[in-house]
């Protein structure tokens, strides 16, 4: 099997302008079109659903059935629910992550017609000199954080005023940071690190011309974060679907924080064994540092797939990620390792025949 090199700097510098890129679930149009833009230059063949997600073609010496390799685009945010008598804006959450992690966020407001306002995440009662320890003991929920508008806005008149509407999509900043150590700390990791990684594997078997023993789609989607996942854009023939998203790592987990993990299990059940074992030994064979870990409280693409009904086998590989869905971190070397596993396994023979 033929190993090129994975490049951690193209990696790293996809990954860096992805974040930079406002995708909520909602709200994907610009990260989807900057995903196609980067095929059209690896020179991937790929279509759009009519929702909008992307299915890519690495093509292989068989067509059918072929295998896929799913990964999200769409990320976290927010909504507003409420423009309030004090002008500051009630929210709920997009996709499912706590108000514990959205306080102090600066935040986009994006309106209708390509309007947009800047903003921060505080909650209702910020100020310690006003409310003395009352601070301390409000609840965590998102019924207690609002949107603090940077306008010159008093009341609910004032916010209607200038175009905010209910309805209107919350885009959360990332602060990205590359450290010299490796590590990137950033919201949205999960799953443009993911994203980065599948990227990095097609620019190694398209510059390298590597033959592929079996078709592989590669599916972007982009609802992930609000458990449609890899649904609606699977086609009815695949026979192996390996999921790419993040594992966390944290006490009683198992997950390798330099390396690639398989998931063995997750919310939704079991996953393949064979698939499972599969992937194993391609991170044995080819010295990839690896672990397995069994996930209690996660879903990803793969678990809407299988729950529409789709017969195929199915898998999940994660890079290593500290805080997952709250003030993420995670390492360069775990992103490549995802990298070398995937193109390990769309050179690999399919696992039944």
């Amino acid at each position: 099997m033929f190993a090129p090199h994975i490049d951690r700097d193209y990696l790293a510098d996809i990954l860096a302008r992805m974040l930079a890129i406002h995708s909520p679930t909602g709200m994907t149009d610009e990260i989807v079109a900057f995903v196609c833009d980067e095929l059209e230059k690896l020179g991937v063949e790929f279509e759009l659903t009519r929702r909008g997600a992307i299915r890519a073609l690495l093509p292989g010496e068989r067509k059918s059935p072929d295998r896929a390799v799913a990964v999200h685009l769409d990320t976290l945010g927010a909504m507003v629910k409420e423009i309030k008598d004090n002008g500051r804006l009630a929210i709920m959450s997009v996709g499912h992550w706590s108000s514990r992690f959205a306080e102090g966020a600066r935040v986009t407001v994006y309106g209708d017609d390509g309007k947009k306002w800047r903003g921060t995440i505080v909650p209702n009662k910020a100020s310690g000199h006003t409310y003395n320890t009352e601070i301390d003991s409000q609840p965590v929920a998102w019924s207690q954080v609002e949107v603090r508008l940077d306008e010159r806005v008093a009341n609910g008149t004032d916010v209607m005023a200038i175009g905010v509407n209910i309805g209107d999509l919350i885009a959360i900043d990332t602060n990205t940071e590359f450290t010299d150590s490796g590590f990137v700390v950033s919201r949205h990791l999960d799953d443009k690190a993911g994203v980065a990684s599948v990227l990095a594997m097609i620019r190694a078997v398209k510059e390298n011309r590597i033959a592929l023993p079996v078709n592989c789609r590669v599916i972007f989607t982009i609802a992930e974060e609000v458990g449609l996942g890899g649904a609606h854009v699977l086609d009815g023939d695949v026979g192996e679907l390996v999921a790419v998203d993040n594992g966390t790592h944290a006490p009683g987990q198992n997950t390798c924080e330099y390396g690639v993990t398989i998931a063995m299990m997750d919310m939704s059940g079991p996953f393949d064994r064979k698939l499972n074992h599969h992937l194993i030994d391609l991170c044995k064979s080819s010295d990839i540092e690896h672990s397995r870990d069994v996930f209690k409280f996660y879903r990803s693409d793969v678990a809407s797939a299988l729950e529409a009904g789709y017969d195929t086998r199915a898998a999940l590989i994660c890079f290593g990620l500290d805080a997952s869905h709250g003030h993420e971190r995670a390492h360069m070397d775990s992103f490549v390792a995802v990298a070398r596993l995937l193109l390990a396994y769309v050179q690999s023979p399919p696992v039944v025949s």
